[in-house]
Order: C-alpha cells, then structure tokens, then sequence
C-alpha cells in the first residue's frame, strides 16, 4: 500500500507540473484537470508520509471541494437522477452517523457520575459560545440571509465525534469528551432547532417540530442502530430474544404501512401527528437495521473497522455535492466564509478553555472542553441544509467549516499532546525529586 502511495505523491508533482503549466498558458482544461488529480493524489500519498497521515481525511474533503468547485456540473445530477435530491441526502447522511455510532458505545453514558461538572460545564459552553458567535459572525461580516443562516445552523448543531479522536491524541480526558459528545448528540433535536427558531428565525423559516424530526431521522435513529448492535455484543439470552420479537414488530408494522395502514392514520390523525408516526417508523427501521449489522459483523469480523471508512465516503459525498450547488456563492464569499470559521472555531477552543479553567477544571479536562466546544458536526449540519432543500446556500457553511476544524483541531491536538507529555516528565521529576529529599 506505501509503494501505491508512494506512486501518488510522484504523480501528484507531476500534476503540480502541469497546474502551473496550464494556469501560465492559460490553458483551463489543463490547469483544471491538474488540479483535480494534485488533489486525489495528495489526498492518497500523503498517507505515506507518518507526520501528515493524519490530515489524510482532511485532505479528502479538501479535494471533494476542489472537484466540487472545477467541474460543478458533474456532480449536481447524472442523467435523470438529482444527486441533491432530499431522500439521497437522508440516506448518505444516515450511513454517516451510523457509522459514526459504531465507535459509540452504552458504556459511554456511564461517565456521567464521574464527570458531572464537566459534562454540564462542556455542554453549557458548546451551547451557548458557538450560536452566540454565529450570530456575531453574520452581523460583522452582513452575510446574505440564507448563508448567515447556514452559518447559525453550524453554531447550533453538536459537537461530532472529531472531538473524540482529538481529545485522544491531545492525551486528554478521554472520558468526559465521550460522555459529552453522547449527550450533545442526544440533546441535539431539542437545542438545534430552538437556538435556529432565536436566532435565525427572521433569516429562513423554521418550523420547529419539523426540524427537531428530521434531527432525530438524521441522528438519533442510525446512532440507535448502532446502538443496538453495541447491546447485542454482551446481552444474554433474554436480552437478545427481547431485541429478536421487538425487530419482528418492527418489521411487521413497516410491512403493514404501505399495504393501508398508513393511509387509515393518515385520514384520522393531523399533520404533526403523522410526522410523529414517520419518526416512529425510521425507529422501528433501526431496530431491524441493527440487529442485522450485528449479525452481519458475526459473519465479517471487520465490518466495525469498515465503518468509519463508509462515513468518510458520505461526508466527501455531501460536501463535493454542497460545494458544487454552491459554486457561485462560494466564488463570492468564500473568503469571507473561511475568515468566519477561523474566527468561530478559535473561539470555541479558547472560550472553551478558558471558562473551564475559570470554574474550577484542571487542564486535562478543560482541553477536552475546548475540543467539544469548537469542533460542531458538519455532517448534521449539511443534512439538516439537505432536508430543507438548501445544501447551496444554508449547506454552504458547513462545507466550508468542516476541513478547517479539522486541520486547526489536529494541529491543537498535537501541541497539546507534546505539552501533555512535558507536564507528565515535569510530574515525575518532582515526585522523584520529593520521594529523595524526604527524610527517612
């Protein structure tokens, strides 16, 4: 796999070569198809290279923006088919998040008792700094309505689970950026949509109840999955019989929806009521998704290490797609955009920091705040963007935030992880120096 790598980074200066080449002679086709492959073979051989190996999924989305940007046409629709249609998102969406549970665990509620403050401090912060700042962001920069919304809609979303992967490699406290992340996710379709109804209610319309639903079919219901498939690992025999007649229940209910049920309700019940009914349905989808995924993790015993690989598939997918229905916009504003995350993220680290130094958390666990807190899920943003039909406008944030955070988050993750080390020497140092100079 290295000499394959290897092979891309001595294609990609080749492609450099002949960027450069076109860009003088200003020759498009050349320049543009250049750019595309430097990207691709970038994205692939830096993956050789063990200092860069981690910007490697970073490198990626950068190259779903860069495609998205050169050949926007390709990657709008394919024939008949609309590759923005709502439905395709959902389910790109939905494949990321459950993917993104399979690294959840039940287990993780279980830091709550421990990491109390942390978690209640953690989720005050991302809650608050981060829609506070979108908000000052739109008013600073005078962002078109749709955009300033898109950018409200990151700042209110939950942090993803990048927070986790940072605050492992930062050798921070691993435990509360977990339980936080569970419960931000959790307490995200109530949050989200009331902090967009606050603050950019004015900008776009937002119908609350409509927008929590489509949180919980984006979020809850594919990490739920996911969740049941964590159970089914260590449940004994009536946990798993529990979960076998609850999944025929499920199965026979969807069965019965389109065959008149649907229909009945449909005549008896409201609007708001029938979206409940939906959901209700996404959930009894989950249960049956789940107990299939764990049977099928029985029979492929790296399926749970394929998973991430397919979330990172679904994020390149929506973010070239949101890039190339917002190509305009972004040959506007994208500068703008860029400086707003920038500012927006660094405000979360050291907002993030900071006030938990402030009340009273030590630096492990006021780093992993810092993390929690900066870091917002793109992907839930762009679903959210998606399912209201707006991925070129309100999707356009997103698409422009995700690679920065995580560039600017691997690199705090690193400093922090050689000032971790530091602190652990220093520590030992006087512990030595004291068990020495204690008298006998």
């Amino acid at each position: 796999m290295n000499s394959f790598r290897r092979i891309c980074l001595a294609v990609s200066l080749v492609a450099l070569i002949c960027l450069l080449a076109g860009l003088f002679t200003e020759n498009a086709s050349l320049w543009q198809a250049s750019a595309v492959t430097l990207s691709v073979c970038l994205a692939i051989g830096i993956g050789a290279i063990s200092a860069l190996r981690n910007y490697q999924y970073t490198a990626w989305i950068i190259t779903a923006v860069v495609a998205g940007m050169i050949y926007p046409s390709a990657f709008l629709q394919w024939g008949n088919f609309d590759l923005r249609n709502k439905w395709v998102i959902l389910i790109i969406i939905q494949f990321v998040m459950f993917g993104m549970g399979i690294q959840m665990s039940i287990r993780d509620f279980a830091g709550i008792a421990s990491t109390g403050k942390g978690v209640l401090i953690g989720l005050l912060c991302h809650f608050s700094i981060m829609p506070l700042m979108a908000v000052l962001l739109t008013q600073v920069f005078n962002f078109e309505t749709e955009i300033a919304a898109g950018i409200i809609l990151i700042g209110s979303c939950s942090s993803g689970l990048a927070s986790n992967v940072m605050v492992y490699i930062a050798r921070a406290n691993l435990v509360l950026s977990v339980t936080v992340t569970a419960l931000a996710t959790f307490v995200a379709p109530f949050m989200t949509p009331l902090l967009m109804k606050l603050f950019a209610g004015t900008m776009i319309e937002v119908k609350f109840v409509e927008m929590m639903m489509e949180i919980i079919k984006i979020m809850i219901v594919p990490i739920g999955a996911a969740l049941v498939h964590d159970y089914l690992k260590n449940a004994g025999f009536s946990g798993r019989t529990f979960v076998h007649r609850a999944a025929l229940v499920s199965a026979a209910l969807l069965c019965m929806m389109p065959l008149g049920l649907w229909q009945i309700l449909a005549n008896h019940l409201s609007p708001e009521f029938m979206q409940l009914i939906e959901t209700l349905n996404f959930f009894a989808g989950a249960i049956i998704v789940g107990l299939l995924y764990h049977y099928a993790t029985l029979r492929f015993k790296n399926l749970d290490e394929l998973m991430p690989y397919i979330s990172m598939f679904g994020i390149v997918y929506f973010t070239t797609v949101t890039t190339a229905a917002g190509r305009d916009n972004l040959l506007k504003i994208g500068f703008l955009l860029f400086i707003s995350s920038v500012i927006h993220n660094a405000a979360g680290y050291i907002f993030g920091y900071y006030l938990s130094r402030w009340f009273g958390l030590d630096k492990s666990s006021s780093r992993t705040v810092a993390f929690e807190v900066g870091l917002q899920n793109g992907g839930m943003a762009s679903g959210i963007a998606g399912s209201m039909g707006k991925l070129g406008t309100v999707g356009l944030a997103a698409a422009v935030f995700s690679p920065w955070m995580n560039i600017s988050g691997s690199i705090l993750a690193n400093y922090w992880k050689r000032k971790s080390l530091q602190e652990e020497e220093e520590s030992r140092k006087q512990e030595l120096f004291t068990s020495e100079t204690r008298p006998e």
